[in-house]
């Protein structure tokens, strides 16, 4: 999938000033937030290397299925806790909007991260 030019993540930046040097492992990600927002976006690209190396090898699935017919549209954080730059644990809670087969729908969902070797990962939702 080509690289949008504006951010899916809604920051506002550029794909490649946001998202995409995550996405290319040129920086890794500073907050809990800062990963959950590049897992969007990856979603949204069908980055499943991505996602892979961002899931907590503990929780780490075998493979990473995208739902045929979904295309996401949106994100809301709704809040967070931990997750900064000096914590080894955070959790994300969001609302990632999108329409399957042509009907909008949400996932809600509060997700937990953690550090491993001192980037943040995935670990699993609440």
């Amino acid at each position: 999938m080509p690289a949008p030019s504006a951010c899916p993540c809604g920051l506002g930046l550029s794909y490649d000033a946001c998202c995409g040097r995550l996405h290319r492992a040129t920086v890794s990600a500073a907050t809990a937030e800062e990963l959950m927002r590049s897992r969007y976006t990856a979603f949204v690209m069908h980055d499943a290397a991505y996602l892979r190396r961002t899931w907590a090898l503990a929780t780490r699935p075998a493979a990473i299925d995208f739902t045929p017919g979904q295309e996401w549209t949106g994100l809301e954080i709704v809040g967070t806790t931990g997750g900064s730059p000096f914590h080894t644990e955070g959790t994300v809670e969001f609302r990632a909007h999108y329409t399957r087969n042509g009907r909008p729908g949400v996932q809600q969902e509060n997700s937990t991260f953690t550090r491993e070797a001192g980037h943040w990962v995935y670990t699993a939702a609440l």
